[in-house]
């Protein structure tokens, strides 16, 4: 069991804004980020209402955790869309938001929009969100590097927001935690400013996590500030103070999704479990065996015989496990590729085979186009494996299709307006256990912020 042992949040208004828009909840064990947009009254309404939402929670250890962050972000976005539709002042407002929750020892997320979260462990820093922003679904499908997205003109374009339509696709995944750990749930006025590297030098300096929040604003605001800066830390321990919890190198997140590959869920950690937990379990029992032979007495191998068969048993069971985990948690991701003919086709899985011929894929759709024929510039995209959510790689194979359309007459297929489109909702799990649903960028309202937001929406995802 986990607790938090520390938390602290801190909002400034930034060097370049004269009002506040972010808002922020923080009672343990449930913490929320919230970015408005719209104009300053509107804005500041929109992120105050959803996190209103989540303060209003009767009982945060009720519901399935994942249930519970979707149902209060969506109850949210209909108050945000009604209010709106019933002043035209505040046509377009909404807000982006980033809630977390800790139960037992998982730990769930739901969000939508651009602010961010970030598990810092054992020295590294890992993005646990993805942004519902056009440069990041132009740099997931191959358009954009990360520099070049960084630098953008249109990076503050978000696809996905709550309150600009009467519906929005609410993203949630459950991660297993580990006493030490700290999240960090934070605006874009955060990550516009500094990048990844900047946030991880901070952590590793060991201050204490006061310290340490009013040193993200301050050197937010030293590149610029902007934008509002709101940051939400806070740290787990053990129920009994110690620093037990999950082992990341034999324990990974309970679920994979489209932040599956950052996580670390491979094929490689999955075999190396296996033989870890087998081995122990071998050891184990091996140093019982004598005490068990001097209690009961018996001089012959038979006793022997039947403590090897149980640990073989036992270390087969523990194989099979973890197999079948993989198996189900490879369902949640899927890749691109090509297929024995050299056609551009859609994979459901992970792209690894494990031993005795088990393969963590299978092909689900493949298109009459091959790999040839794409521009030299997009054959890397359709090669590469990246993990994708369903709808990233369906919008993937969709846009090469159209490069490739666009070759054979001598264009690029490539333009401005490929940026839109409405996506679908997120891939559901087949399997039991912590669910995620990336959803895609679909449906965010097709209004531009007002006056000082710098913040827009596009009319629909990248995807």
């Amino acid at each position: 069991m986990l607790r938090i042992a520390e938390a602290v949040e801190l909002t400034d208004t930034g060097r370049q804004r004269e009002a506040n828009e972010d808002s922020v909840f923080a009672r343990a064990p449930l913490f929320v980020v919230a970015d408005g947009m719209g104009g300053a009254q509107a804005g500041e309404i929109a992120s105050r209402i959803a996190v209103d939402c989540f303060d209003h929670v009767d009982d945060p250890a009720g519901p399935p955790a994942e249930k519970l962050l979707r149902e209060t972000a969506l109850s949210a976005n209909r108050k945000i869309f009604e209010l709106a539709q019933g002043d035209s002042s505040r046509s377009g407002m909404g807000t982006t938001l980033t809630a977390a929750l800790l139960r037992g020892e998982e730990i769930s997320f739901g969000h939508v929009g651009d602010s961010r979260a970030y598990v810092y462990r054992d020295g590294a820093l890992k993005q646990i969100t993805n942004d519902h922003s056009l440069v990041e679904e132009l740099r997931r499908q191959g358009r954009l590097t990360r520099d070049q997205a960084a630098e953008h003109p249109q990076r503050s374009v978000i696809t996905r927001a709550l309150g600009p339509e009467p519906k929005v696709e609410v993203d949630t995944m459950t991660f297993r935690a580990k006493a030490g750990d700290v999240y960090l749930l934070c605006s874009d006025g955060l990550t516009t400013m500094l990048t990844d590297e900047d946030l991880l030098a901070i952590l590793d300096r060991g201050w204490d996590l006061d310290r340490t929040a009013r040193r993200f604003v301050k050197a937010a605001n030293d590149r610029g500030g902007r934008d509002n800066i709101t940051v939400v830390l806070f740290r787990l321990e053990g129920a009994d103070g110690g620093a037990e919890g999950a082992d990341p190198d034999t324990e990974d997140e309970t679920l994979v999704g489209a932040s599956a590959e950052e996580a670390g869920f491979t094929a490689g950690a999955v075999r190396a479990g296996a033989a870890d937990q087998a081995a122990s379990e071998s050891h184990s029992a091996g140093r019982r065996a004598p005490a068990h032979a001097a209690t009961t007495g018996s001089s012959d191998g038979g006793g022997r015989w039947r403590g090897r068969l149980l640990k073989g048993a036992i270390a087969l069971l523990v194989v099979g496990a973890l197999v079948f985990g993989a198996i189900i948690a490879a369902r949640q991701v899927w890749f691109i590729g090509t297929d024995e003919g050299g056609r551009i086709t859609l994979y459901r899985g992970l792209p690894y085979d494990l031993p005795f011929g088990i393969a963590l894929y299978s092909e689900n759709e493949s298109i009459p186009i091959t790999l040839s024929a794409l521009p030299e510039e997009r054959r890397a995209v359709a090669t590469d494996h990246e993990w994708r959510s369903r709808d990233d790689a369906v919008s993937l194979v969709e846009d090469l299709q159209q490069a490739a359309v666009g070759a054979s007459v001598g264009g690029t297929g490539e333009t401005a307006g490929a940026a839109g489109g409405g996506g679908s909702g997120g891939e559901a799990n087949p399997g039991g256990g912590a669910t995620t649903t990336p959803g895609s960028g679909g449906g965010a309202a097709g209004s531009t912020a007002g006056a000082g937001a710098g913040r827009t929406t596009s009319p629909g995802g990248a995807g």
